[in-house]
């Protein structure tokens, strides 16, 4: 059961990351093709507060709480943290690479400045109606 818990936190880290990344480039996809929904102030604070949790982290020297998480997990099971299954696998390889954890550092605080720059070129609307009628 803990190897099972183990693999869902890293595919919801995995998810985690895409969410930010991706959700930058849809806003700014949006943005140039007139989406409303990438205007929706739910949508653009999760995602704000998602990359600023990142960096906060990372400016704090912080693990990640997830990587930890899945860590004991698999540890507790018997399990070593390489010894994981193939979907598991390929979440761990698209989240992990082997460099120091400062290096990246200013990547998530530069990410970070570019998610708060697109809340002023790609305004959320109070309501999600109002963009959708083209404001």
């Amino acid at each position: 059961m803990r190897v099972l818990l183990a693999d869902l936190i890293v595919v919801a880290h995995l998810a985690y990351v895409l969410f930010v990344v991706v959700g930058l480039g849809l806003i700014l996809v949006g943005w140039w093709r007139g989406w409303a929904w990438v205007r929706s102030p739910l949508f653009r604070l999760a995602h704000l507060a998602a990359i600023a949790l990142v960096a906060a982290e990372a400016v704090a020297g912080v693990t990640c709480p997830l990587t930890i998480w899945e860590y004991d997990l698999r540890v507790a099971a018997g399990q070593a943290p390489e010894e994981i299954g193939f979907v598991a696998r390929i979440a761990r390889d698209v989240l992990f690479f082997d460099v120091p954890e400062e290096a990246f550092r200013p990547w998530y605080v530069g990410f970070l400045g570019l998610v708060v720059l697109t809340l002023f070129c790609v305004r959320p609307t109070r309501r999600w109606k109002e963009s959708r009628a083209g404001g």
